[in-house]
């Protein structure tokens, strides 16, 4: 594959997974000339209008509905599409408010918690609103290539960015599927 144009996003989650890609260091002086970043939290995109990608990544899980119109977005505008981290692959942490009920969730944040005083729940049309449920990536949109951990390390991150430069989809081995 000729140099792949890549967009990332960070969505539900902690940035992580995007952290732990710039934790590659010096493989990054390997990695970075073979790719085109064109769309990035770490360049500082603001618009949610992508370019055609080679290669789409979603860190973080979907849990309004911005967040699911950004991963539509970049799944109709890249060929690959990849979850990065353990958030976009089952959800993850974010997952805990799944058994409470929205308007319970925002009525305790905004109203009833025990530093608020004359509280409102925000009514905004620019406020993103909040899905029924967090969703790992691969519940709304078609994902190709999973590489999970929280963060995944660095050297996952790398070893699906290699292969996917190879030209072939990444499967990670067992062994870069652990906790340390």
């Amino acid at each position: 594959m000729e140099r792949p144009r890549i967009a990332t996003v960070w969505l539900e989650g902690c940035a992580g997974c995007h952290m732990s890609f710039l934790d590659n260091d010096e493989a990054l002086l390997e990695i970075l000339p073979q790719i085109e970043l064109i769309d990035s939290p770490i360049t500082d995109f603001k618009h949610f209008d992508f370019r055609d990608a080679d290669v789409g990544i979603i860190e973080g899980a979907i849990g309004n509905d911005e967040q699911l119109e950004i991963a539509r977005r970049l799944r109709q505008r890249c060929n690959i599409l990849v979850a990065w981290g353990d958030c976009a692959v089952f959800g993850g942490i974010n997952t805990l408010r799944n058994n409470i009920a929205t308007r319970d969730l925002l009525s305790y944040c905004y109203v009833d918690s025990p530093s608020t005083v004359n509280g409102a729940v925000p009514d905004s049309t620019e406020l993103p609103k909040l899905l029924e449920k967090v969703l790992p990536v691969n519940q709304l949109v078609k994902v190709d290539v999973y590489v999970p951990g929280c963060p995944p390390s660095a050297e996952a991150i790398a070893y699906s960015l290699t292969e996917i430069l190879k030209g072939r989809i990444p499967v990670l081995p067992g062994s870069m599927i652990h906790f340390d």
